[in-house]
């Protein structure tokens, strides 16, 4: 959705959607959604982890940091790569690159070769959620958007589920090879659908050729981007938001449920999955208001920081050794709408840019959740070293991140409402001077 007034009808030049877009964004998210499940797998693997390879809190922290970094990392580059190369190559290469990091993990010996594969999945992994991001922006109408960005982000969490709910009985039942050899099979399936079946646009809806000049293209992509306010609002959006339920699926959650809260694991892996549920259900929600009320995306954001940092606050200063069942079951529903909140992030930065910056924007906001997320992994990790697994502080540093992003959304809210104000005056000119 570009503009508030888009919603019920297409822009000039908009794709038609339908079932053949559908067909193809399927095959494009399926690839993601196998990125998501390798992605996760640690989080469920972490207690396993730490004892095949030996290592305490912060150095099973690295897995997941490094992997982040390397995402983090990647999301310019690949962004720039997709509007340069388009979809399916960028995909084709990732799923490669995130396959063979999980086949590698399976089979590493030691904690620095287990360390390289993960940092070889965080690779594959990056070029995935962009190139999906992408794939809906050039098979379905602009008014779409909200809610194709959001059943992505659904997808996503249901690889999540399989992480929890069938990776982890696998890794227990078989083995740790077993399982993720086994699981990486979904690779190399997704991969020959890729080859067989996708395409990056409709038929008549080429994008026009970009010339390239090498650094001085790649630069002026990325500053142009920058430039508009609505893709740095995306960013904070997406930083201030993601993170909480990242850090507690990605890692931290098993050891804080079972360590601090003294839960059985079976217990500890029903409240993960009820994060995941939960984002499920809220992705739909949000994805619905969003596309009916373009003014609620500030609002559901800001919202769903706060009651986060409400609900991580009353448990972790709880007046007993452990927090209530009632209120972890609150604390993971309301994690669940992490996510969701996140994906307005994009919803920021899409009306922001022109198609052929849609890669390098998105890459942009996309940093933002995952590099708070790989700043709270080291934080936790050394503050549980550095007192002896007191979760309660090691958790408090959540709310140091918040406060940053917080204080940046409020800065540039107003500057990217009159950007946006601005382009919708201008489409409606061109609109009115098309010729007919």
């Amino acid at each position: 959705m570009s503009t508030a007034t888009s919603v019920g009808r297409a822009l000039p030049g908009d794709p038609p959607g339908g079932r053949r877009a559908l067909a193809v964004w399927g095959i494009g998210v399926s690839v993601y959604f196998v990125a998501v499940i390798f992605r996760t797998s640690l989080g469920v693997a972490g207690l396993d982890a730490a004892d095949r390879f030996h290592v305490n809190a912060s150095a099973l922290s690295t897995f997941s940091i490094l992997q982040l970094l390397v995402y983090a990392g990647m999301q310019i580059p690949v962004g720039l790569l997709v509007d340069r190369l388009g979809t399916k190559k960028v995909l084709g290469i990732g799923v490669v690159l995130f396959t063979a990091g999980q086949l590698g993990f399976a089979f590493s010996p030691s904690y620095g070769m287990a360390l390289a594969s993960r940092a070889l999945l965080g690779c594959g992994d990056a070029m995935t959620f962009i190139s999906v991001l992408r794939l809906g922006t050039r098979w379905f109408p602009a008014r779409r958007g909200p809610m194709v960005a959001q059943l992505a982000g659904l997808v996503g969490m249901a690889g999540n589920l399989v992480s929890t709910l069938v990776l982890a009985r696998l890794l227990h039942g078989i083995g740790w090879t077993a399982a993720f050899a086994g699981s990486a099979l979904a690779g190399a399936v997704v991969f020959v659908l890729l080859l067989l079946f996708l395409k990056d646009h409709p038929e008549g809806h080429e994008p026009e050729p970009l010339p390239h000049q090498g650094a001085a293209y790649v630069r002026r992509q990325i500053a142009m981007s920058w430039r508009e306010p609505g893709t740095r609002l995306g960013l904070w959006v997406h930083f201030t938001t993601q993170f909480p339920a990242m850090v507690f699926l990605l890692l931290w959650g098993m050891p804080f449920l079972v360590e601090a809260q003294g839960l059985s694991r079976a217990t500890a892996g029903t409240l993960l999955t009820l994060v995941v549920l939960s984002n499920m259900v809220v992705g739909l929600v949000y994805g619905q208001i969003i596309a009916r009320h373009h003014a609620a995306r500030l609002p559901l954001a800001l919202g769903t920081v706060g009651v986060t940092a409400a609900l991580w606050a009353a448990t972790l200063v709880y007046p007993a050794e452990h927090a209530p069942m009632w209120l972890l079951v609150v604390l993971c529903t309301v994690l669940g709408a992490c996510g969701p909140a996140s994906m307005i992030g994009f919803d920021f930065a899409r009306p922001a840019n022109p198609p052929e910056r849609q890669g390098t924007a998105s890459g942009i906001t996309n940093m933002g959740g995952f590099v708070a997320s790989m700043t709270t992994l080291f934080a936790v990790g050394v503050l549980l070293d550095a007192t002896g697994d007191d979760y309660g502080v090691a958790f408090s540093s959540v709310f140091v991140l918040q406060a940053v992003g917080l204080s940046q959304i409020l800065r540039l809210r107003k500057r990217a409402a009159l950007r946006e104000r601005e382009r919708l005056v201008a489409s409606r000119v061109e609109t009115v001077h098309v010729p007919v």
